[in-house]
């Protein structure tokens, strides 16, 4: 559970590493078909992190334009 914490705590910067790092390791050419799926899932999710964060980013900048533009 606390793996999780950590992992949902990740910044958008230490995701794109991790991403990176997993890129990096699927790269090896003699690295196995099943770790080669398993690295492509935890990419995968990794992914995922990275889009809901974009994601929570971007609706606070609308909000944040939005009440900039209520105020003038």
């Amino acid at each position: 559970m606390a793996e999780k914490d950590a992992a949902e705590k990740q910044t958008l910067e230490e995701q794109f590493a991790q991403l990176d790092d997993i890129i990096a390791k699927l790269d090896d050419p003699k690295i196995g078909l099943e770790d080669s799926f398993k690295l492509y899932k935890e990419g995968m999710n990794v992914l995922k992190k990275c889009n809901l964060s974009i994601d929570r980013v971007q609706k606070q900048l609308i909000t944040l334009e939005s009440d900039e533009a209520q105020e003038q």
